[in-house]
């Protein structure tokens, strides 16, 4: 994420906790941190599904955009990437003209893109997978193991953080005992101190020479592999280095490489852990399912994805004049497509505001976006919370939630600071 161009800091929306039907239609911005930090952005979206799909807001922290808040709707954005550009950035705040950090090959499009996607996706292949698994249960069940029975404590940290974050570091050949900084450089590309999205009481000078030290670590890395022959298990820091399309990457560029696999490996899976948790605490009875028929989980696991959505929104910008949804998109507009909104488009998906493992279609869903930018690490994320599920129900009857979540302030990163459980075994 970049800086917001104005200098003050960002106004009081004072939407969260309101009802969304007291506010007129087109003063509704869902741009707003603090209905997500309290979960009250639910009712805004059911408001524009019904009244205007396609919506325009004029005036925010962020400029004008248009918000895409129905799935087929998304799906055709998606899908038109001649009209709906990814390459200017993928959130609805604007670059920093004075730092210009792309977030790699998910803010380019044609062939660019598809070369440089192309170099990452080994890393992530079947074949490379099947390599892993043994490792991620090895961990999963190390983890597990560790946590204390009986006492309360932070699945987030414990759990969540620490199987993703390990998981990355076997992704990049990072130092394993260092893996905590790919955390770290996560939370901070994400943030944004103008918008006082993430991380709390971060300056602009201290985000900029964050990520300058993550380039500084993994330029290292790079020239140490340029020229390595790759072993049997394939890393995104050799891919990259030795990439036809990539090996010639100029610094930010790499920088933006690493960004993008950085957070779509700890975020995304990060945060659908945290919200799996909860949902199964919120809907007792689909634990219950659980228990009953653990061979449910792979079922389970995409439902999961779906109903955390751990990334609220991909920004596309209008290359031509177009009309979506009845409405007249100029050229130069940006247009959020709004996943966690179209993840609860009832059009589409049955009982979609309902957590149900057993659902009939569970990869219908949003969640890992839509056409050529559909997630590489998709099948990663999948499995790191298949394995992690199973292992948790051959220990514990229960994960209970015993507090009330710490969501993150953003409205782009859905997800958690915080989640507080105890542990019930069988």
């Amino acid at each position: 994420m970049s800086q917001a161009t104005s200098a003050t800091a960002p106004r009081s929306k004072g939407q969260a906790g309101v009802d969304p039907y007291s506010i007129p239609l087109d003063k509704i911005d869902v741009a707003d941190n603090e209905l997500f930090s309290t979960d009250t952005h639910w009712g805004y979206f059911e408001r524009l599904r019904k009244e205007a799909p396609v919506h325009y807001c004029a005036e925010t922290d962020v400029g004008a955009y248009w918000s895409v808040t129905k799935y087929r709707d998304i799906e055709a954005v998606g899908k038109d990437t001649e009209t709906y550009s990814s390459a200017r950035t993928i959130t609805l705040v604007d670059p920093n003209p004075e730092f210009p950090l792309e977030t790699g090959f998910i803010t380019m499009d044609g062939p660019k893109h598809m070369a440089q996607r192309k170099t990452a996706q080994p890393v992530v292949a079947p074949r490379n997978l099947a390599l892993l698994e043994p490792l991620i249960r090895e961990r999963a069940k190390a983890i597990l193991e560790s946590l204390p029975v009986g006492e309360t404590f932070d699945w987030v940290d414990r759990v969540s953080i620490e199987l993703t974050t390990a998981m990355l570091a076997t992704l990049f050949d990072f130092p394993y005992e260092e893996r905590r900084k790919l955390t770290h450089w996560s939370e901070v590309a994400t943030s944004d101190p103008k918008l006082q999205i993430g991380i709390p009481g971060l300056t602009d000078a201290e985000r900029q020479s964050t990520l300058l030290e993550c380039l500084q670590e993994f330029t290292v890395l790079w020239n140490e592999r340029k020229s390595k022959p790759a072993g049997d298990r394939l890393d995104f820091v050799t891919a990259l280095a030795q990439g036809e399309a990539t090996r010639d990457l100029p610094p930010l560029e790499y920088l933006g490489n690493l960004i993008l696999l950085i957070v779509g490996g700890n975020d995304t899976t990060r945060n659908s852990i945290s919200g799996g948790v909860l949902a199964l605490n919120e809907f007792p009875a689909e634990y219950q399912k659980l228990r009953d028929n653990p061979g449910i989980i792979p079922n389970m696991v995409s439902e999961m994805i779906r109903w955390q959505t751990p990334l609220a929104h991909m920004r596309r910008t209008a290359t031509r004049d177009a009309e979506l949804g009845g409405q007249p998109i100029k050229k130069g507009d940006k247009l959020a497509l709004w996943y966690v909104s179209g993840n609860r488009d009832d059009s589409v998906i049955d009982r979609a505001d309902e957590f149900l493992i057993d659902r009939k279609n569970p990869k219908q869903h949003l969640s890992f976006g839509w056409g050529a930018h559909f997630c590489v690490g998709s099948r990663l994320a999948e499995m790191q919370l298949r394995i992690l599920w199973e292992e948790t129900m051959a220990r514990f009857r229960q994960v209970e939630v015993v507090a009330e979540p710490v969501r993150v302030h953003s409205f782009f990163v859905k997800g958690f600071h915080e989640l507080k459980v105890q542990l019930h075994p069988w």
